[in-house]
């Protein structure tokens, strides 16, 4: 008996603002590989595809215009702002294929069985309706499941709204693809670890610069602001030598050279886990491109690990300092002070790292942090020599943050998911003036010429 056909979608983004900065579903695509491995059929789209051959025709290119290690700018289309945005003065857009794109492919499918949507952003959510508005249209009787961080953090508003069969909460891969089972009448029974996946099927894509790792699900740290604990309650890594395995096999078998870590604590146990593989990297005399965009924790960086992450190919290492606020720096998470901050930039650079590959990360529209803080904490990474990066807060469901600004009324709790967006959030609820957001802003990019 043939296995039943699943179609797997990564929908649009709608913002004001979206990069590839090695954006890829990382968990739908590890769903695709389990149920190839147990015999499924698998179609995909990805509606952030740069390689889209008829989004590259619409664009008169013969490849996207990428940046040195892969990264590049989504094609952008200008959609109607939602009415609670219109105040925001900022273009709202549709980033990815063009939706005539989209039904075109759509047509190519042949019927599925069960079609499985991932959500990123919350406030993303625009662009997953959109997406469920055309499969219902195409294919009125196949059951869509929803699932992702849009659909687990955000649960109940994805119910009431989106338009998919079932919402499917949280990251159990096992209970999502029982789901699937009882929807097309198999009787499978799986049994997956989260931390011996498949690799994730990057191999879907005809063409691809880059691919996602996560060495490990989860983080150990109690940070205020994030969400990881939310998704991922307990914190697992993956036995180095799979890792290695991964890395070799997209390297060797599928040409990726570019490699972006997905870790939220990639450095955590690093000589029983990062560091091992590293050596195996090294020994298997790979030369690839590692970047970290999620950040990394300067307090664990050792002269060890730094020159062993130089030597496997670090090419961007983005520090998470955040804020140079003790004040701060101890109530959402003490995870780093300045003066460690210091220290590893100083074992980084004695490592070979230059001012090109090193940035820190800065927090702007913190509750409780003033402007004059942002400006202090950027001109402190520039003086050190470093490029800085603008992390604009954005309100996460769930966290004690959240639950703090519901305390103090700065939010309700049932706000609508749009003003998540870091973009709405500074303006509509901290008040923040556009020509305060556009000086920090030039700020940054003087620092970042000048590192």
């Amino acid at each position: 008996m043939e296995k039943p056909h699943i179609l797997l979608i990564n929908p649009w983004i709608y913002d004001f603002a979206a990069h590839d900065l090695w954006m890829k579903p990382l968990g739908l695509l590890y769903i695709a590989s389990v149920l190839r491995e147990e015999g499924y059929k698998i179609s995909f789209i990805d509606c952030l595809d740069r390689y889209n051959t008829e989004l590259l025709k619409l664009q008169n290119l013969e490849r996207p215009k990428n940046k040195k290690y892969g990264s590049g700018h989504f094609l952008r289309t200008e959609v109607r702002k939602p009415d609670i945005l219109k105040d925001i003065p900022r273009r709202y857009c549709r980033y990815g294929i063009t939706e005539e794109i989209f039904i075109e492919e759509l047509k190519k499918i042949s019927h599925p069985d069960a079609i499985l949507v991932t959500s990123m952003m919350t406030y993303w959510y625009p662009g997953v309706f959109r997406a469920i508005e055309f499969l219902k249209d195409k294919f009125p009787n196949t059951p869509i499941i929803l699932g992702g961080i849009y659909a687990t953090l955000c649960h109940d508003h994805a119910l009431n709204n989106s338009g998919a069969d079932f919402v499917f909460n949280g990251n159990d891969i096992n209970g999502t693809l029982a789901l699937i089972n009882k929807l097309t009448g198999i009787e499978n029974q799986f049994r997956y670890s989260i931390s011996e996946l498949p690799s994730p099927a990057f191999d879907l894509y005809q063409n691809i610069d880059y691919a996602c790792i996560s060495t490990s699900f989860g983080c150990p740290y109690q940070c205020t602001y994030c969400a990881s604990k939310l998704l991922y309650p307990d914190f697992i890594q993956r036995k180095p030598e799979s890792v290695v395995s991964e890395i070799e096999y997209f390297y060797q078998k599928l040409g990726i050279k570019n490699f972006a870590f997905y870790d939220d604590a990639l450095l955590v146990n690093s000589d029983k886990h990062i560091e091992i593989i590293l050596d195996e990297v090294i020994k298997l005399n790979l030369y690839p491109y590692f970047h970290t965009p999620n950040g990394i924790h300067p307090r664990l960086i050792t002269a060890s690990l730094a020159q062993k992450l130089f030597l496997s190919g670090f090419k961007t290492l983005r520090l998470s300092l955040e804020t140079t606020n003790k004040k701060l720096q101890i109530e959402t998470g003490n995870k780093v002070t300045s003066e460690e901050f210091e220290e590893a930039l100083k074992i980084l650079k004695t490592a070979g790292f230059g001012k090109d590959g090193l940035g820190a990360y800065i927090f702007m529209g913190y509750p409780g942090k003033e402007k004059e803080e942002v400006n202090d904490s950027i001109n402190y990474v520039t003086q050190k020599g470093i490029r800085p990066f603008l992390v604009e807060y954005s309100p996460i469901p769930g966290t004690f943050e959240w639950n703090r600004m519901i305390e103090k009324g700065i939010i309700e709790g049932n706000i609508d998911p749009l003003f998540h967006n870091n973009s709405v959030f500074l303006r509509k609820f901290l008040s923040w003036e556009e020509s305060d957001l556009q000086k920090i802003k030039a700020m940054v990019r003087r620092g970042q010429h000048r590192a």
